[in-house]
């Protein structure tokens, strides 16, 4: 793994412990989910995306939620 993965997975952990206290979690997923659309590069998106689907055992459950269902088509 690449030491911006493990960056990538880092953040996406923190910032899903960050919310996971907002309400059911589904709405603490699509706050993830949110944060992740508005502050993080396509490309950042796009490394996670892939990181799930081939591995994610790093990912906190709430992170795996968001994550897979965060989509990188433009204007999405």
């Amino acid at each position: 793994m690449s030491n911006q993965l493990d960056t990538l997975i880092l953040m996406a952990n923190q910032i899903a412990a960050n919310n996971s206290h907002y309400g059911t979690e589904a709405e603490a997923a699509e706050r993830v989910r949110n944060h992740l659309k508005k502050f993080w590069a396509r490309s950042m998106k796009q490394q996670i995306i892939d990181y799930l689907q081939n591995d994610g055992s790093e990912l906190s459950p709430l992170a795996r939620q968001a994550i897979g269902d965060l989509d990188v088509r433009p204007g999405i």
